[in-house]
């Protein structure tokens, strides 16, 4: 029967973030990831079969600590929510505290290009993310019909590679807005309302 000690397993998957954000993925072992996290040789295969299943379970790990991020912004909100404001938060927190958490996506990322189980891992998180996403902008209100939202994570994702992979101290909270206005279409004027007169 697996091991089912739940602070081992998450130590281990935090240390293995941190190992790929410092490392790269060539630089994540069981070995390394034990060491990491301060426990016993021979713990982590207790936990994760081989190397690729430690890949998963990171990139699990990354998911699991970003919709948990979501929930909390959501929770913060006061007010009628505004996208340009959210988006921005999401992606300057994501460039500067938590850079070396999308760090380590992006090595699993491009990992996932040689490996089959982790590239239809990812696939399949990418589509919880997508389906939760939708559901989130709905129950905040947001006016982004479902069908966009793929489009809205691919070019988050994109701003997201250029932002965590900029120099470390470069990012500033006018830069990240000016990107996500680019991304965020303008809303239609009202009807009405600061026209020039004919």
């Amino acid at each position: 029967m697996p091991p089912t000690n739940p602070d081992r397993r998450r130590a281990l998957t935090d240390a293995a973030i941190a190992l790929l954000a410092s490392s790269g993925v060539h630089g994540l072992t069981h070995r390394t990831a034990e060491r990491a996290a301060g426990l016993p040789t021979g713990t982590a295969s207790n936990y994760f079969r081989n190397r690729e299943a430690l890949l998963v379970a990171a990139a699990e790990r990354v998911v699991e600590l970003h919709l948990a991020d979501m929930d909390a912004a959501a929770g913060r909100l006061t007010g009628e929510p505004d996208l340009v404001e959210l988006l921005t938060d999401s992606l300057l927190g994501a460039a500067t505290v938590l850079r070396d958490r999308y760090l380590a996506i992006f090595e699993l990322r491009l990992e996932a290009v040689r490996r089959p189980e982790l590239n239809r891992a990812l696939e399949g998180l990418q589509a919880v993310a997508t389906v939760f996403t939708a559901g989130h902008h709905a129950q905040l209100g947001l006016a982004i019909p479902p069908e966009r939202v793929p489009g809205l994570i691919a070019l988050y994702g994109g701003a997201l590679f250029t932002l965590v992979t900029a120099p470390a101290g470069t990012v500033t909270r006018e830069g990240v807005e000016r990107i996500v206005r680019a991304m965020v279409p303008a809303p239609p004027p009202v009807a009405g309302g600061g026209g020039r007169a004919g």
